[in-house]
C-alpha cells in the first residue's frame, strides 16, 4: 500500500513476551526500517524490564524506535491500564501481537487446577483482555492489525499439553470471531501458528526428539524465530488489509494435510 500524507511515520506496535525467543525476533523485525519507510515504533512488553532495555538499545542502534513497558499480562486490570496508557501517551495504537505464553505440562490425570488455570489465564485470557483494550482505539482510527501467536499443538494436539492446546485453540477461535466483529472498521485479526521452533522452550528437549521432528517435516530443518517474525511482519503490514481470520501455519510442513 503506498504511503500517503495520512499514513503515520511510525505505526505503534505492541509485542508481548518481547524479551526473548519469538517475541524478541518479532519486535526486532517490526522495528527495522526498510527502503519503503521507517519501521514501527515497537512497545516491548514483558515482566522484567532489564532484558527489554537491552533490546531497546539494540533496536535504536539499528535505526529503529522502541519503548519499554514492564507488565504482568496475567493481571487483567494492570494489563488493560498498560495498553490504554500506551495509546494515550503515543497518540495511537496500530498493532497488537499477543505472543507471550507459558507451559505447565502434565498428563491429564496428573494436571492440577493450578496448572490448568495459570496457562489458560496467561495464554488465552490475556489475549482477550488485550484485544478488548485496543479495539476501540483501532476502530476509531479505522486501522488495526491484531496477530495472536498460537501453535500447531492447537491443531494436532500434544500429549501432556491439554492446558496449552486448549488455550492456543481458544486463541484461534477467538481470533476468527474478532476478525468478523472488527473487519468492517479496518481492523484485521489473524493467527500465526509456529511449529517446532528453536527457542528456550525447546532447547532442553532430547536430541532424538529434534531429529524425529526434522524427519517429519517437508523442510528438513528446525524453524527459527525469524521464520515466525517474517509471517507476523506481513500480517501486520499496511498491505495485509484483505487478510483476516486466517491461521498462518509456519511449521516447515509438519502438519501439512
Amino acid at each position: 500500500m503506498p504511503r500517503t500524507p495520512e499514513t503515520p511515520d511510525h505505526r505503534v506496535a505492541v509485542v508481548t513476551g518481547a524479551s526473548r525467543g519469538i517475541g524478541r525476533a518479532i519486535a526486532t523485525r517490526l522495528a527495522r526500517p526498510t527502503p519503503e519507510g521507517p519501521g514501527r515504533h515497537v512497545v516491548l512488553v514483558a515482566r522484567s524490564e532489564a532484558p527489554l532495555n537491552d533490546l531497546k538499545a539494540e533496536i535504536e542502534a539499528n535505526g529503529g524506535l522502541a519503548t519499554v513497558r514492564a507488565a504482568d499480562i496475567g493481571d487483567r486490570a494492570a494489563w488493560t491500564e498498560t495498553l490504554e496508557g500506551i495509546a494515550s501517551e503515543l497518540g495511537r495504537l496500530d498493532i497488537l501481537v499477543n505472543n507471550a505464553g507459558i507451559t505447565r505440562d502434565n498428563l491429564i490425570l496428573r494436571m492440577s487446577d493450578e496448572e490448568w488455570d495459570e496457562v489458560i489465564n496467561v495464554n488465552l485470557t490475556s489475549a482477550f483482555v488485550g484485544m478488548r483494550a485496543v479495539s476501540r482505539a483501532m476502530m476509531k482510527q479505522r486501522f488495526g492489525r491484531i496477530v495472536n501467536i498460537a501453535s500447531t499443538t492447537a491443531i494436532v494436539g500434544n500429549s501432556g499439553q491439554a492446558n496449552y492446546a486448549a488455550a492456543k485453540g481458544g486463541r484461534i477461535a477467538m481470533t476468527k470471531t474478532i476478525a468478523r466483529e472488527l473487519g468492517g472498521k479496518g481492523v484485521t485479526a489473524n493467527i500465526v501458528a509456529p511449529g517446532f521452533i528453536a527457542t528456550d522452550m525447546t532447547a532442553d528437549l532430547p536430541v532424538e526428539v529434534t531429529e524425529t521432528v526434522q524427519k517429519s517435516q517437508a523442510v528438513r530443518r528446525i524453524g527459527e524465530p525469524n521464520d515466525i517474525a517474517a509471517a507476523v511482519a506481513y500480517a501486520t503490514s499496511d498491505d495485509a488489509g484483505f487478510l483476516t481470520g486466517q491461521v498462518i501455519t509456519v511449521d516447515g510442513g509438519l502438519t501439512m494435510a
